[in-house]
């Protein structure tokens, strides 16, 4: 392992706003980057405030989306549409190996932020985009977000959900955070291939894009003719064995079962129903999924006889693959979490920091910086316009001009 972290000395212009591009530079800052964050004066990016917005929980004394997607930054505000911003964006652009954005298209184009307009500035540059629809088409020009771009457009929303039941909402950011990994693979891949050619690259990510791959595996199936699944009604779902049962104490158990005819015999076992296994309606596999109401029927009334703890304990001993649908206070403090160090603590210098969750990206032989409050607005303006050259006259005239902050 290297003292010196993987990439540091990359410099990073955060020039995006919400979750997905900041979010693939916060994982460039991970693993050692320098990584400035643009943001509009006296405002700021419109994400500090996600934390205030219900359903969001309200914490008092972290900004915790925030923290989660904008650690190990540091904070510029520039008004980009002051005429005295395009010097500044220019240095920093000389400056960058990676500019990553997520303005639409159209703005891009208003404010001269297209590849076009900032890779002559830099050969070496690695451009990376982020679109809610992909650069072309009709609805390019739209704004999305995941719920969006990624949840509703996708069909996720509609297959995600029981028979008759409304669409659900998904939890803020769950596309989002996908497409910054798919970004930041973008962003690696570009600087191997400027390490061989020594040129920089556009990189492109979007949210339609994303939500293609996940809804990837019965999309496909729809591509090649055939019929697109519908909402599943649990009580007669397609196979009674890959199914969610209530416990006594109002729990959810899934069961996930793939070599039936193993685990079957086990599992009727276990749960005190031998006898079934002379049933030829469970007998084998086409003939479980012909009975999948009944069998329904039969594990409803036997997992609601013991609570959760009684059921892993059976499950567990008898040797059965199955999850629970834990609650988000439960999953906050599941040991897997600390022992794989999925959950890091933020240096902020307290004696009993609070833990933020580490991008899942992972070296065995490099080791990641310890994750920094995320910035202040404008926090570290001065100190970026001085490593960019600027003079302390300078600085005071784009303060003056109300081009900085």
């Amino acid at each position: 392992m290297q003292d010196t972290p993987l990439l540091h000395g990359l410099h990073v212009v955060d020039l995006a706003s919400f979750i997905a591009a900041p979010a693939a530079a916060t994982m460039l800052g991970d693993f050692g980057a320098d990584v400035v964050k643009v943001e509009p004066p006296r405002t700021g990016d419109t994400y500090r405030a996600l934390g205030q917005m219900p359903p969001n929980p309200r914490v008092d004394g972290v900004n915790y989306p925030w923290q989660l997607d904008n650690r190990n930054k540091r904070s510029i505000a520039l008004d980009l549409k002051s005429p005295g911003s395009r010097a500044v964006v220019e240095r920093l652009v000389k400056w960058a190996d990676v500019l990553v954005t997520n303005f639409p298209p159209g703005a891009r184009s208003k404010l001269g932020l297209d590849y076009d307009d900032l890779a002559p500035l830099n050969p070496r540059l690695v451009y990376a985009d982020v679109t809610g629809f992909g650069e072309e088409g009709p609805d390019a020009h739209l704004p999305g977000f995941d719920v969006t771009a990624y949840w509703a457009r996708s069909g996720l929303m509609d297959v995600t959900r029981q028979r008759g039941a409304p669409p659900a909402m998904n939890a803020f950011g769950s596309g989002d955070h996908p497409t910054a990994i798919t970004l930041f693979a973008g962003i690696m891949t570009a600087l191997y291939r400027r390490e061989k050619t020594g040129e920089g690259a556009r990189v492109t990510a979007s949210l339609i894009a994303e939500g293609a791959w996940a809804a990837g595996m019965w999309l496909q199936a729809v591509l090649v003719g055939g019929e697109a699944p519908r909402p599943l009604d649990r009580r007669d779902p397609p196979n009674a064995l890959a199914n969610a049962y209530r416990t006594a104490d109002d729990r959810w158990v899934l069961l996930a079962f793939v070599n039936e005819d193993k685990q079957v015999p086990l599992f009727l076992e276990a749960i005190g129903h031998p006898e079934a296994t002379g049933n030829p309606n469970y007998a084998d596999t086409p003939s479980r999924r012909a009975h999948a109401a009944e069998i329904v029927g039969l594990l409803d009334k036997t997992f609601a006889t013991r609570t959760l703890a009684e059921w892993r304990d059976v499950l567990d001993r008898a040797g059965l693959t199955y999850g629970v649908a834990q609650t988000l206070e439960e999953f906050a403090h599941d040991p897997q979490l600390l022992a794989n160090e999925i959950l890091v603590p933020v240096d902020d210098g307290s004696p009993e920091p609070y833990l933020t969750i580490d991008s899942p990206v992972r070296l065995d032989q490099e080791r990641k910086v310890r994750p920094r409050p995320a910035p202040g607005l404008g926090e570290h303006t001065e100190s970026v316009l001085r490593e960019l050259g600027y003079a302390d006259a300078e600085i005071e005239d784009l303060r003056q001009s109300r081009t900085v902050d």
